[in-house]
């Protein structure tokens, strides 16, 4: 075989949520920050994300995680996320899912009962307090980056839902935040397709009608995703990140949460000390808690955390072959959503 490109993935998932880790043969990526790396992707050379996230070599759902040296000297790790669309700055369920790898893979000594990690993200450091047993990752339990509020109860006229309200709000990424009933839809497994469709046309509203840059990170900016809220009659926060170019978060979602709850903080609804529970679609859960206020740019802000669960199910080598016509991948319409179309 005469590959000229190889790199070895280990298969993990966040509570349903594909969240791969690329663990050998990460090419250097030029920057002097993670979040220099992640706009060098973003916006000089992004082959390595089309490679690596779209067909023939992945699939429409999940994340594929980098591994690379850390910036930071109290750091453990550094990592970035790649998704069809862009590289990523931060991630719940894919701290998660890195966290469990590092530890069950052996790069990261795993000490029971107990492991610390610090990741190394383009959002900030990220805490990883990972529960171990019998060589296991059992849980993990997330100290998120800074989250706040950038406007409450903003609105918007959409064609097909008349005036939208929803609040905009950083988890490590921007989300806006939508109460599913103003789609005239529920947060279910069946649903999903109608609020796909629908986060990615609020999104596209959303993000050519304002400018959203974070106050200290240039490199992150715009709405990431939007995300539905809902409540189950027992209470529970249910949630649905929508996520280009066509599918559903699987998990919970940790980013989106963090951003929810400094609007429920905002709002009085959220204290210090606080912890709640959030379910996903296919009603898997994360414990969020607020364990600290504090302030980013003079802007009120929190700290958020987000506990859940990651399992290892397999490890490949994914390659290509010099010859290989689609080498830059391709997405289509049948299974990624008529949003594929927008790939080039």
């Amino acid at each position: 075989m005469r590959w000229k490109r190889t790199i070895q993935l280990l298969d993990v998932h966040c509570e349903g949520e594909i969240g791969k880790v690329a663990i050998g043969g990460v090419p250097k990526i030029p920057g002097n920050s993670i979040a220099e790396q992640l706009n060098y992707i973003n916006t000089v050379d992004d082959s390595l994300r089309r490679f690596l996230c779209l067909e023939p070599r992945a699939a429409a759902t999940g994340s594929v995680n980098l591994l690379v040296p850390a910036k930071r000297p109290e750091a453990d790790a550094g990592f970035i996320i790649l998704q069809a669309d862009q590289a990523h700055a931060s991630s719940g369920s894919n701290s998660i899912c890195v966290t469990t790898a590092l530890l069950e893979s052996g790069i990261v000594e795993m000490k029971e009962p107990e492991t610390v990690v610090v990741l190394d993200t383009a959002a900030g450091l990220v805490k990883a307090t990972a529960t171990c047993r019998d060589g296991r990752c059992e849980k993990v339990k997330l100290t998120m980056v800074p989250s706040f509020v950038q406007e409450l109860d903003v609105e918007i006229d959409t064609p097909h839902w008349g005036r939208v309200r929803f609040d905009i709000s950083y988890g490590g990424i921007f989300y806006a935040l939508v109460d599913v009933d103003q789609i005239g839809t529920k947060i279910e497994k069946a649903n999903a397709r109608a609020l796909v469709d629908a986060g990615m046309a609020l999104k596209d509203l959303i993000n050519k009608s304002m400018k959203i840059v974070h106050p200290e990170i240039p490199e992150i900016n715009g709405v990431a995703y939007v995300m539905f809220r809902d409540r189950d009659p027992d209470g529970l926060v249910r949630t649905a990140t929508t996520m280009w170019p066509g599918r559903v978060d699987r998990s919970p979602c940790g980013t989106g949460n963090s951003a929810n709850l400094a609007t429920l903080h905002a709002r009085g609804l959220a204290k210090v000390g606080d912890t709640f529970r959030s379910r996903s679609i296919i009603g898997s859960e994360f414990e969020v808690g607020l364990q600290a206020e504090t302030e980013v740019a003079g802007r009120k802000a929190i700290i958020p955390t987000i506990t859940g669960r990651g399992w290892t199910f397999g490890l490949h080598q994914i390659a290509l072959d010099p010859t290989d016509p689609l080498a830059e991948g391709f997405a289509m319409t049948d299974t990624w959503g008529p949003q594929a179309g927008e790939i080039r």
